[in-house]
């Protein structure tokens, strides 16, 4: 297992810590450790991308890639966590709050990894509609798991990719499930939903479906 993969997975499995500050309304009595352990499983894993998408070819070479493949080498997720004790933290404490907004801010800024931009990828992931237009649906949210952005904070920008298609899709819906084929880009978007650190122009949205041909 590659050091990217691993910490994808890390990071996946442990965005529940983060929840903690950022869920509102969460029990008052609970321990931060105790609201941590009830938030990971929430999380799921990132889509596999092992089997391509049946469909028709695209101009130029398609290179398909997973989730892990987004984060550059050597960049921590959970750096700033790691000083905390979540044992010794009791509820409201402000050095938990305070860390936690810090990685907030880190994951908002997340570092796009160099080697996959410029290149024709094709990429798994759950739909996050940005826009809900009668003539269908042109740019969306792609992320690694269900509920991201929806039922839980959105990931790390360098997980969330905003979609941009040529002509509106009025059949995709909110978590569809589906591959996304084109040209990928360091375009950060702002958007009510989350912070994307790439862009996909499009060529190809295509259901999502993990056996192989």
């Amino acid at each position: 297992m590659n050091q990217r993969r691993t910490a994808a997975m890390a990071l996946n499995l442990g965005l529940g810590l983060v929840l903690l500050a950022l869920l509102p309304g969460l029990a008052m009595a609970q321990s931060v450790r105790e609201t941590a352990r009830e938030l990971v499983p929430q999380i799921q894993p990132a889509l596999s991308a092992e089997a391509p998408p049946p469909g028709a070819s695209l101009p130029g070479p398609v290179r398909t890639v997973g989730w892990e493949q987004l984060i550059p080498a050597g960049w921590d997720p959970f750096k700033d966590l790691k000083a905390l004790n979540l044992d010794a933290l009791k509820d409201n404490d402000p050095k938990a709050e305070e860390a936690l907004q810090k990685m907030r801010k880190m994951w908002d800024n997340a570092p796009v990894n160099p080697l996959v931009l410029g290149q024709n990828l094709r990429l798994p992931g759950y739909v996050v509609p940005l826009e809900d237009l009668p003539e269908g649906m042109k740019e969306f949210l792609l992320v690694p798991y269900f509920g991201a952005c929806i039922h839980s904070p959105p990931p790390p920008a360098n997980q969330i990719v905003h979609v941009v298609l040529d002509k509106p899709a009025k059949r995709l819906r909110l978590m569809d499930v589906v591959w996304v084929t084109g040209p990928m880009s360091a375009t950060k978007t702002d958007s009510h939903m989350g912070v994307a650190a790439y862009r996909i122009d499009a060529r190809q949205v295509a259901p999502y479906n993990a056996k192989k041909r």
